[in-house]
């Protein structure tokens, strides 16, 4: 067995925010089928204390980043957990990062690299009489493992991967917090962790880890262009021979449209409609003679979202309908707001689990317009329950959706549209695709069919990532 440490700040079903977190939550049980032992290393918020089990205290810290902290044991279901309780850092209401005012904490800086010191400590010295080979840390929250890894002088026995889920977040800090980061001055520099005159999380894991990954294949030939790599393209050309893409998986135990509690059951297309009926109701929805389109998402312009507000009428004239779960930027939860004022628009703003798989299963697509898109996991939801993507042709949109071109619908293996460029005339016209095909019945089952048998699981990507495990283990 490999022993592995996977760092995070945030883990599904304890903690979520975004995708992060499911995969952080689903990789364990993954990747226990290929002989890897996986710890998670969580913070200890105020979410996660009524779904876990103590089971010890593994260490005590006098001073974690401007107080005491204890390192618990604890599960949760399968998930082997160790929790950083600090109560000064993380026991706070409302986000895990952000305030009460809408804004980051001013102390994210501190607080996730706590996160990453006590990884290293865990890597360097063991934790209740368990060491991990390797340690696994996902993105700018514990950039900075490699780092504290060589200061404590663990490198040699403790191998590294970083893997980079979206790199528009950069963990960035001013210079002058170096010294209660517990940071080498040394190496602030462009070599090192040193951003335009910034402390940058990510930069330090990006130049230190032994290996780096992504989430898709595309996505990591994307971060080398200057359009994608957020001023981090070059030191992703320097370390391309280390970077690998791997696609994101889904826990296929919880998103089963035949199991799924929070849906009506259904293992045919035919049992799928009643979730249509269902959702009409519950969204306040009438009857329409083209295709129910949901969104679940962030309301953001990288999600592509300002695009759909300006394609929404050709939606609508052809039939469609449009069903949305999300939040975001205030400016376009207004917008959606407006545009619910339609009939055939069901908006509803914030976040709700349950929704979301309604949503997905009464649908008939899903929309992800995403400008990038380093994975997507909403689209491998969609394909699972029959729900048809409609995508952007970016990062991992592009990797797991056979677009419906006449050579796929020829062949019989399409299983989504894809647009490109990222334009509102492009999106224009994936929507118009959509409306006819779906005004085709046979063909758009035939979509369905093969949506659903589209593998989305975790089997290959779990493996790819036990090869890195063993690759980088430093024994």
């Amino acid at each position: 067995m490999t022993r592995v440490l996977s760092v995070a700040s945030e883990c599904a079903p304890l903690v979520k925010t975004g995708g992060l977190a499911d995969v952080v939550g689903a990789l364990p049980a993954a990747l226990a089928r290929q002989g890897v032992e996986m710890r998670t290393l969580l913070p200890y918020y105020p979410a996660v204390q009524s779904k876990v089990t103590v089971t010890g205290t593994l260490f005590d810290v006098a001073d974690l980043f401007g107080g005491p902290a204890r390192i618990l044991s604890a599960t949760s279901g399968a998930l082997d957990l160790i929790l950083i309780d600090a109560g000064h850092l993380y026991d706070r209401a409302g986000s895990i990062y952000i305030g009460p005012d809408g804004r980051d904490w001013g102390d994210n800086p501190e607080r996730f690299a706590a996160l990453s010191w006590v990884a290293a400590k865990t890597g360097a010295e063991g934790a209740g009489g368990w060491t991990p080979e390797v340690i696994h840390a996902h993105d700018w929250q514990a950039g900075f493992v490699p780092e504290y890894l060589h200061m404590m002088g663990a490198t040699s026995r403790v191998g590294t991967i970083l893997t980079i889920h979206n790199i528009a977040f950069h963990g960035l800090a001013d210079p002058g917090r170096l010294g209660a980061l517990r940071l080498n001055r040394n190496r602030y520099t462009r070599e090192g962790f040193e951003f335009w005159g910034r402390i940058s999380a990510l930069k330090a894991g990006l130049m230190g880890a032994d290996r780096l990954t992504t989430v898709s294949p595309t996505y990591a030939a994307e971060l080398m262009r200057d359009e994608f790599g957020m001023g981090l393209d070059g030191v992703m050309r320097l370390r391309r021979d280390a970077l690998s893409g791997i696609l994101n998986g889904i826990d296929e135990d919880v998103w089963n449209p035949a199991t799924d509690p929070a849906i009506i059951p259904y293992k045919s297309l035919k049992e799928k409609t009643v979730n249509k009926q269902a959702l009409r109701t519950e969204m306040g929805l009438p009857d329409s003679a083209g295709p129910l389109c949901c969104v679940v998402s962030r309301l953001t312009e990288q999600k592509g979202l300002d695009l759909l507000l300006e394609t929404l009428p050709t939606l609508l004239h052809r039939g469609g309908q449009l069903a949305l779960l999300g939040s975001g930027e205030k400016w376009m939860e207004d917008a959606f707001r407006n545009a619910a004022r339609d009939a055939n628009v069901a908006v509803k703003i914030g976040y709700d689990e349950g929704l979301s798989h309604r949503l997905i299963a009464g649908s008939d697509a899903i929309l992800v317009p995403s400008r990038f898109e380093p994975c997507g996991l909403t689209q491998l939801y969609g394909l699972r329950y029959g729900t048809i993507p409609v995508v952007a042709l970016t990062g991992g949109l592009a990797d797991t959706v056979i677009h419906a071109s006449p050579a796929a619908l020829g062949m019989g293996v399409a299983s989504g549209i894809q647009f490109s460029p990222v334009t509102a005339d492009a999106l224009r016209g994936a929507l118009v695709q959509s409306c006819d095909l779906y005004a085709q019945p046979a063909v758009w089952e035939q979509m369905q069919g093969n949506a659903m048998r589209q593998p989305v699981g975790w089997g290959p990507s779990a493996k790819a990532y036990a090869g890195l495990y063993r690759d980088v283990t430093k024994h």
